[in-house]
């Protein structure tokens, strides 16, 4: 009779929270925030500045314009919590942002994690969702929600395979009959590019550039693979040597060039993926291909690039940064369904 009656006043969510962004979503309305993972901190105090509102898309804002006192601090790690306090502060108003009004009591949450999550990386996730408000938290590996997201097939005696290119982790996973057959996580993603591309930067020009520069390139002037065109773009920074600001021109080959490590350890887990699963499954991969889904795979030509080094035809989702989202909110819509593929507090 009590669960009835709260109902009435709580709503679902589906929780993306990802190294660089955090998603979500609510059942029957979609993606209602979108909003970076970030908090600004007061270094001396430690506590969140604007009475604890300074997270998301406020704190961005004051990422490298801050002085010494201010820290903007990201509180997950390569898809994983990395400071429950302040990601607890993050996510408090975050999910009584995605609220509609009258909603009062704690909401229902289904959380993607990525694959190689640990057993206490997830108890982290449950502790730190349920203190930030939930009511109630279920897990979903984050390749499966991206691929029902994507709407694969999967209950299908077919190979459905996905690429879920996040911030600080890729997911590919190949899944037949509703279960994952086989699957990859590995702690390369957009942030790796873009860590990559500031280093070539620094090594080749002597110029430092932050994150958010760095990510601007390579969606902007950058690519995987040989465009019909090359470009050319002027980036300012600071010198390495004298600390003065100048700038450079970088060529979309030069920023190809420093993508290479990341693209190839993607490359690596797309292969790994394959050679666990059977020659009827990957013989199904390669006729059907591979989705490509998350903020890295808007990487201008990676479909190309992956396409052309493993041998399996790649095609990026119509709302790529939305996929995991979105397969977890019809997870959610179609509960019974799902229940098997997700993971509770309740479940030890």
């Amino acid at each position: 009779m009590l669960d009835r009656l709260l109902a009435r006043f709580r709503r679902d969510l589906a929780l993306d929270l990802g190294t660089t962004t955090t998603l979500i979503g609510l059942v029957g309305e979609g993606v209602v925030v979108d909003e970076p993972s970030v908090v600004a901190v007061d270094r001396h105090s430690g506590k969140i500045l604007s009475g604890g509102r300074a997270v998301g898309r406020l704190a961005r804002q004051m990422e490298g314009r801050t002085p010494e006192s201010i820290h903007v601090v990201r509180p997950l790690k390569e898809g994983v919590i990395a400071d429950f306090e302040l990601c607890e502060a993050m996510l408090r108003p975050l999910l009584r942002k995605a609220q509609p009004p009258g909603s009062w009591a704690g909401p229902r949450v289904l959380v993607g994690v990525p694959g190689r999550i640990t057993k206490v990386e997830r108890r982290a996730v449950f502790g730190s969702t349920l203190r930030a408000g939930a009511g109630r938290v279920w897990l979903i590996d984050q390749a499966k929600a991206s691929a029902i997201g994507c709407g694969l097939p999967l209950a299908e005696p077919l190979a459905s395979m996905v690429c879920d290119i996040g911030g600080g982790t890729t997911e590919v996973a190949l899944l037949s009959m509703s279960d994952t057959v086989a699957a990859e996580s590995i702690r390369a993603g957009g942030d790796s590019m873009d860590a990559d591309v500031v280093a070539y930067l620094r090594r080749h020009y002597s110029l430092k550039i932050g994150l958010p520069a760095a990510e601007r390139l390579r969606l902007e002037a950058g690519s995987a693979w040989p465009l019909p065109e090359e470009r050319s773009v002027e980036v300012a920074g600071l010198d390495a040597v004298s600390g003065q600001p100048r700038s450079a021109t970088l060529t979309s080959e030069e920023v190809r060039q420093a993508l290479l490590e990341s693209l190839e350890s993607i490359v690596e887990a797309v292969r790994a993926v394959l050679d666990r699963c059977g020659p009827e499954l990957a013989a199904d991969a390669v006729r059907r291909g591979m989705v490509l889904c998350g903020g890295g795979s808007l990487t201008p030509g990676i479909d190309r690039y992956l396409s052309e080094h493993t041998g399996v035809p790649c095609r990026l989702a119509p709302r790529p940064r939305e996929a995991s989202v979105e397969g977890m909110l019809i997870a959610l819509e179609q509960f019974d369904r799902w229940r098997a593929a997700l993971q509770s507090s309740d479940d030890g």
